[in-house]
C-alpha cells in the first residue's frame, strides 16, 4: 500500500486493506510509545458515497483509538492520508479529486478534517471483449454463451469506472462461459487503461474458452442407505452430452427436492485433458427418513389454517415414500395420503393418492373424495403426465338443490417449459395442456375435459420485468350437471383474478356460486425491481367461469403490489380493486403463479 502501512499496524484486529478490498500482509512492528500522548478525532468532509471507502482505507481514521499517539505520528498519518484517500476515491472512478487536511489543535481532542472533493468521474469510452478458442465459432452453445457474456457485460460504455464493477464484470463474463460446454474457460489478459486528463477509460479483456466438455460418468459419494441407481435415475444428462451448468443445476434441484437428501452438490472435473469424457462428481448427505411438521398460518383465499404432515421417505428399504397431510382452514378442510415410488431407469415417477376435502366457499359447501394413480416424467422442460382417478363429489348450494356425482377420470398432460429458471423465471414461456375423459357407464355422466395454460416472461433492461398469463378450459358434454365439481371451473383469488374473493367467480345457483363448464383467465403484470430482492408491480387481471361460450361476461381487477425474491419463488403482496365487485382486496401468495 503506502509507506505508512509498511511500518505501522493499526491497533485493531483488522489488517490494512487496499482500496479495492484486498488484504495486505499483516505487519507486527508497533510505533514508538511516548508519555506525551495526544488524542484526536477525524471528520470526513466528503459526499456520502465516498465516506465508507475513505474510512476503511485511510490509516489516519483507523488509528484514532491508539492510546500512545504522538504529535510526530499524527503528522505522518495526516501526510499519508492525502495519498490514501486519493487511492480510495479512485476505486470509485474519480481519479482527479481535490484532497486537503485541516488540523485544529485548539479542540480537545484534536479535530482533524479530511476534505475530499471528488471532481468529475472517469467513464468507459470503449470496451473490447475477445474470446479465443473453439467457443468463438462453434455455432452452438459456446457461441450463445459468448453472445450472452457480451450482452450482459457489467461495465458498458458510458458507465463510471469502478474497481469493484470491473472485477465483478470479469468474474461474471468467465462464469457465463464456464456454464456452457467450455467449463475450463479463463481470462488470459485484462487491462483497464485510464486517462485521468480526459476522464476516460478503455477496457480490454481476452478470455480463452478452452475445449468443449462432454459429460462422462457420475462419481457419487455420501450414500449409505440408498443405492447409486436411485441417484442416477433422477439424472437426465446422458454420457456424451455437451456439458451444461443449467442442466447440472436442475439435476441437483431434483435430488434436493426428493426428500432423500439434506444436501446435494455436484461439479464437473474441469481438466482440459479429460474434456471428451469429463467426470461429474456428486456429493450427497442423506436426510432423516421420518419428518413431522405442523404449523399455523393465514391466506387471503382460505383464511386461518392449522396443518400437520408426516413424511417417511423409505418405508420399504427401497425408497418408497409415504406422505400424509391434514389441514383445517376456516373455509376448507382436507386430509390426504400419498405413496411415491422413486423413478426407474426409464425416468418415470409413479404415485398413488387418496384425498378427502370439504369446502365452504361463497355459499357453496362441497365434499369430495378422490383416489387415483399418476405417472410423471422427471424431465421438467418437456414433461408428460398420465393419470386415472375415481372422484365422488357432493354439492350443497345455499338456496338451491343439493346434488352428487362421481366419475372415473383418465387424463394426459403435457408441459413445455422454456424459461431461464423453473422456480422464478425472468425470461421465456411455459405451456401446459391437459385433456381427459369421464368414462361413460362408470361415471354419472360421460364427458371430455380440456385445459390450457400459457405464461410468458420478458425482462426490459435490468430493472423492469413484464409477465403475462392466459388460461382457458372447458368440459364438453350435454350439461355440467352430474360432473364432479373438482373438474368444473370457478376462479377469482390470489393467483387468478385479483380483486375478487377466492373462487367467487362462476355460476349463480340460488345464493351460491357454483362451478361452470368453461373458464378463461388473463393477466398482465409489470414489475420495477428496486434492487436484487425488492420490487413494485402493477397488474390487470380479467376472467370468469361460465356455462355458455357465447356469454363469457368477463370481469376485471387491477392494482399494485410488492414483490420479494425468495428461494421458493417470488412472494407477492397485492392490493387489488375489482371493477365489477367494487371492492378492494388484499392478496398474498408465494411461488410461481401458474
Amino acid at each position: 500500500m503506502l509507506a505508512l502501512a509498511s511500518v505501522l499496524c493499526p491497533p485493531t484486529d483488522a489488517s490494512a486493506t487496499e482500496p479495492g478490498g484486498a488484504p495486505e500482509r499483516a505487519v507486527t512492528q508497533s510505533p514508538p510509545q511516548s508519555s506525551d500522548a495526544i488524542h484526536y478525532r477525524v471528520v470526513i468532509d466528503a459526499p456520502g458515497e465516498f465516506t465508507d471507502v475513505i474510512r476503511n482505507s485511510v490509516d489516519l481514521v483507523r488509528w484514532q483509538s491508539y492510546a500512545d499517539m504522538t504529535e510526530d505520528l499524527l503528522d505522518r498519518l495526516a501526510h499519508d492520508a492525502i495519498d490514501q484517500a486519493r487511492e480510495a476515491v479512485s476505486t470509485l472512478g474519480y481519479f482527479t479529486p481535490a484532497i486537503d487536511i485541516e488540523v485544529d489543535r485548539k479542540t480537545d481532542p484534536i479535530t482533524v478534517t479530511l476534505l475530499v472533493k471528488p471532481g468529475q468521474p472517469t467513464r468507459i469510452s470503449d470496451v473490447s471483449i475477445v474470446v479465443t478458442g473453439p467457443a468463438a465459432n462453434d455455432g452452438g452453445a459456446g457461441a450463445q454463451a459468448v453472445a450472452d457474456l457480451i450482452r450482459d457485460w457489467g461495465l458498458p460504455k458510458g458507465a463510471i469506472f469502478r474497481q469493484s464493477a470491473w472485477d465483478s464484470a470479469k468474474v461474471r463474463a468467465v462464469a457465463t462461459l464456464v456454464a456452457s460446454p467450455y467449463a475450463a474457460a479463463k481470462i488470459v489478459s485484462s487491462e483497464a487503461r485510464i486517462d485521468p486528463a480526459i476522464r476516460e477509460g478503455v477496457l480490454n479483456v481476452t478470455i480463452d474458452s478452452g475445449p468443449a466438455f462432454r459429460v462422462g460418468h457420475l462419481e457419487i459419494t455420501g450414500l449409505s442407505r440408498y443405492s447409486e441407481s436411485l441417484v442416477r435415475n433422477y439424472n437426465t444428462i446422458k454420457p456424451g452430452d455437451p456439458y451444461s451448468a443449467a442442466a447440472l443445476d436442475q439435476y441437483l434441484r431434483r435430488l434436493n427436492g426428493t426428500g432423500y437428501f439434506a444436501s446435494a452438490q455436484a461439479a464437473i472435473d474441469a481438466d482440459p485433458s479429460k474434456a471428451e469424457d469429463a467426470t461429474i462428481k456428486v456429493a450427497l448427505i442423506e436426510a432423516p427418513i421420518k419428518t413431522f411438521e405442523s404449523g399455523v398460518g393465514y391466506s387471503t383465499d382460505t383464511e386461518f389454517r392449522i396443518n400437520a404432515s408426516y413424511r417417511n421417505v423409505d418405508i420399504n428399504g427401497r425408497g418408497l415414500q409415504l406422505y400424509t397431510d391434514a389441514r383445517i382452514e376456516t373455509l376448507s378442510q382436507s386430509a390426504s395420503i400419498r405413496f411415491v415410488q422413486p423413478p426407474g431407469p426409464d425416468g418415470w415417477v409413479d404415485s398413488v393418492l387418496m384425498k378427502w376435502e370439504h369446502t365452504n366457499l361463497n355459499q357453496l359447501i362441497t365434499q369430495t373424495a378422490t383416489a387415483g394413480v399418476r405417472r410423471a416424467g422427471i424431465e421438467e422442460h418437456d414433461q408428460w403426465q398420465y393419470g386415472a382417478q375415481f372422484i365422488d363429489d357432493s354439492l350443497r348450494p345455499t338456496g338451491a338443490e343439493k346434488s352428487s356425482s362421481h366419475a372415473l377420470y383418465f387424463d394426459v398432460q403435457r408441459v413445455w417449459r422454456r424459461v431461464d429458471d423453473l422456480v422464478a423465471p425472468t425470461r421465456g414461456w411455459i405451456l401446459d395442456g391437459q385433456t381427459g375423459i369421464g368414462v361413460p357407464g362408470v361415471s354419472t355422466r360421460g364427458f371430455a375435459r380440456v385445459t390450457a395454460r400459457f405464461g410468458y416472461w420478458y425482462p426490459i433492461g435490468s430493472d423492469y420485468q413484464l409477465s403475462a398469463r392466459l388460461e382457458a378450459g372447458g368440459v364438453l358434454g350435454a350439461s355440467r350437471q352430474e360432473v364432479p365439481s373438482t373438474l368444473l371451473f370457478r376462479t377469482g383469488g390470489d393467483t387468478s383474478v385479483r380483486g375478487y374473493a377466492f373462487e367467487s367467480l362462476g355460476i349463480k345457483d340460488g345464493e351460491a356460486t357454483v362451478p361452470g363448464r368453461y373458464y378463461v383467465v388473463g393477466s398482465l403484470e409489470a414489475t420495477r425491481w428496486i434492487n436484487q430482492t425488492w420490487g413494485i408491480a402493477t397488474f390487470i387481471d380479467t376472467g370468469n367461469a361460465f356455462d355458455e361460450i357465447s356469454t363469457p361476461a368477463l370481469v376485471v381487477g387491477y392494482g399494485v403490489g410488492a414483490r420479494v425474491r425468495t428461494p421458493i419463488g417470488p412472494f407477492r403482496f397485492d392490493i387489488a380493486y375489482g371493477q365489477q365487485s367494487r371492492q378492494v382486496r388484499l392478496h398474498f401468495s408465494v411461488g410461481l403463479a401458474f
